[in-house]
């Protein structure tokens, strides 16, 4: 079991090469006995079984019954984030949260041809969020829309526990937190302010989607980075 923090678990082997670390989250809900799947990695291919399975054998191992993942939170659309989403909502009948943006490139109504993967197949989000917006998942999140990346996308933020979910507005690229790399990102200028937004928010612990958690002392990497934006 990889608990990376007090009810926050890192899906083990989600990325296809054993070197990369990606970040594909189920969080304990303080409420009740739920839990919530924050994005949901690639759909299968030759020599990798793809997230939904990845999710499905750590949940079962772990004796969560896949019944008890009520929330799909994503941060956006791409596919190594959504690749396996349609999968998971079907085997777990959980709700799909996302902006409201990026809900309509996730229907593909219109596909995204920004920079990056879109998704293969058409999904329709249940839940659609704006920046502001609360969550009741884990121990209270709120929504930081924090485009850039993509256009719609989000961050997820706990101030109880001052842990940042980031998934794509930073990566950690050996043990240094940058800026979402601008090769893959629809506007280098939106992923700079957005870093710099980030910046302000007490974040002890910083779990974004590629690269090692930064499980203590996280604002100080993530102010670096903004200032570097």
């Amino acid at each position: 079991m990889t608990e990376i923090l007090p009810g926050v678990h890192a899906i083990d082997g989600i990325d296809p090469s054993p070197d990369f670390t990606t970040n594909v989250l189920l969080l304990k809900d303080a409420k009740g006995s739920s839990w919530t799947l924050l994005d949901t990695g690639l759909p299968p291919q030759e020599g990798y079984a793809g997230g939904a399975a990845l999710v499905e054998r750590y949940c079962e191992k772990n004796k969560i019954p896949l019944s008890s993942i009520k929330r799909i939170l994503l941060t956006h659309l791409h596919l190594d984030h959504t690749g396996s989403l349609k999968t998971l909502a079907q085997k777990t009948g959980a709700k799909i949260y996302s902006h409201w943006i990026e809900a309509s490139f996730i229907a593909k109504d219109p596909p995204y041809t920004g920079p990056g993967m879109p998704p293969r197949e058409a999904v329709e989000v249940h839940e659609k969020l704006k920046d502001g917006d609360s969550v009741e998942a884990f121990e209270g999140l709120v929504t930081y829309h924090t485009p850039g990346h993509t256009p719609g996308h989000v961050s997820y933020y706990c101030p109880s526990r001052k842990i940042l979910f980031a998934g794509d507005a930073v990566f950690n690229v050996n043990g240094v937190v940058v800026v979402s790399l601008k090769e893959y990102s629809f506007s280098e200028p939106l992923a700079n302010i957005s870093v710099r937004r980030l910046a302000t928010l007490d974040v002890e612990s910083l779990v974004q989607y590629h690269g090692a958690p930064v499980l203590k002392g996280a604002r100080q990497g993530i102010q670096s980075a903004a200032k570097k934006a």
